[in-house]
């Protein structure tokens, strides 16, 4: 089993450089995670800090793994903010660092939010992904239903147009 914690908002803060080291690695390997290349830390680290307010008052939950007491990997929620929109959330940022894939560091995060969110009251689970993207294959064999595909709809690293596959995922007790 993987050491994954919640960060506090505290944590958070003291985490942003390897939240960002983690989010560079992502872009520079080519994740469709909606930055465009060259990104560097700075960058990364300021787009970190502005979701620290999110992460301070609970409509940002984050996660992370370690290895050797580096963040490896991290996975996001976010809650719905819209009064009707209570029920359900957003997996966000799901990223594992090139030297630590193969481990089943993904399914982990993502049990963990999945959990987090029926806590929190939400039963359904939104995301988006690179259409063949390794990450579309795990939301694929995770009990992840795509309910479609929209063409050229965001840039890759590279700023070339690529399709995005949207998924959902209903959460009963026991599912996540």
């Amino acid at each position: 089993m993987h050491a994954i914690d919640r960060l506090s908002a505290g944590e958070f803060d003291d985490g942003v450089k390897e939240l960002a080291a983690l989010l560079v690695d992502a872009v520079d390997d080519g994740a469709s995670v909606g930055f465009l290349a060259p990104f560097d830390h700075e960058a990364a680290a300021a787009w970190w800090r502005a979701q620290a307010p999110a992460v301070a008052d609970g409509r940002l939950m984050v996660w992370v793994s370690r290895d050797d007491a580096r963040i490896n990997a991290s996975v996001s929620l976010a809650l719905a903010a819209k009064p009707n929109a209570r029920h359900r959330a957003e997996i966000v940022k799901l990223m594992v660092h090139r030297e630590a894939r193969g481990r089943g560091l993904s399914r982990a995060l993502l049990a963990i939010a999945e959990q987090a969110a029926l806590e929190a009251g939400a039963d359904l689970l939104l995301l988006d992904t690179e259409t063949g993207s390794t990450a579309e294959h795990v939301y694929l064999t995770g009990g992840w239903t795509r309910y479609g595909i929209v063409p050229a709809y965001a840039g890759s690293p590279d700023g070339t147009l690529r399709d995005c596959s949207f998924f959902y995922k209903r959460l009963t007790a026991g599912s996540a």
